[in-house]
């Protein structure tokens, strides 16, 4: 006859989770040197892990690990269903869609251990990374570019560059809207225009402001 356990997993605790300026379900586990910054909301069954440091103004969806070692810089948005391993760091304003991949090491082997292979991931300022897309480690994603749906990123990615594909090519250029720029890097929704410098996109500026 098999016997039932009545023992409960233990949920750890952050030194931090007495400050209620921040939100953690109550199926979620946030374990021991975690900081969590105001105003953060992480959902139901996700893994907090030692080490990570997680901005203000996040939103953490379901079913989601983050960590160990981990930095998320403020206001980022981690969709369902998502893993920020050890290695990656995402900057402000960073959004990951549903169930997209994060690797850390480039070939890895169930029986060899080789954390000590991990290989840094950046992703800057206001990037966008669509549902079910990988990157694979080494990489640095440019700010505010847009990573389409189910792409697989090999290599770095140049600032507002549109990435679509298996292996990911480039499509075009994306304004910090998210809506793309037309040939004369004009975006088609705001208006904002833009400039090419170091193979990515910047603001164009007139008498030193920019220009709408």
């Amino acid at each position: 006859m098999q016997i039932k356990s009545k023992k409960q997993p233990i949920k750890s605790k952050s030194k931090k989770s007495l400050n209620k300026n921040y939100f953690v379900h109550k199926s979620s586990y946030v374990d021991e040197e975690v900081e969590i910054g105001t105003g953060t909301k992480i959902w139901h069954f996700s893994h907090i892990l030692s080490g990570s440091h997680i901005g203000k103004q996040c939103n953490i969806g379901q079913n989601v690990v983050i960590g160990p070692d981990v930095t998320i810089g403020n206001n980022c948005k981690i969709q369902n269903n998502v893993c920020v391993y050890k290695g990656v760091k995402l900057e402000d304003g960073v959004f990951c869609g549903p169930s997209m991949v994060f690797t850390n090491v480039y070939n890895p082997r169930a029986e060899i251990k080789k954390m000590d292979q991990v290989m840094p991931t950046l992703v800057r300022k206001g990037a966008s990374i669509g549902a079910n897309s990988t990157i694979i480690c080494g990489t640095i994603l440019g700010r505010y570019c847009f990573i389409g749906a189910g792409a697989v990123i090999t290599k770095h990615v140049p600032d507002h560059a549109l990435m679509i594909g298996n292996p990911a090519q480039q499509k075009g250029w994306v304004c910090e809207c998210g809506e793309k720029v037309d040939d004369h890097l004009k975006c088609t929704k705001c208006g904002m225009k833009y400039k090419k410098k170091n193979g990515g996109l910047e603001k164009r500026s007139v008498n030193g402001f920019n220009n709408l």
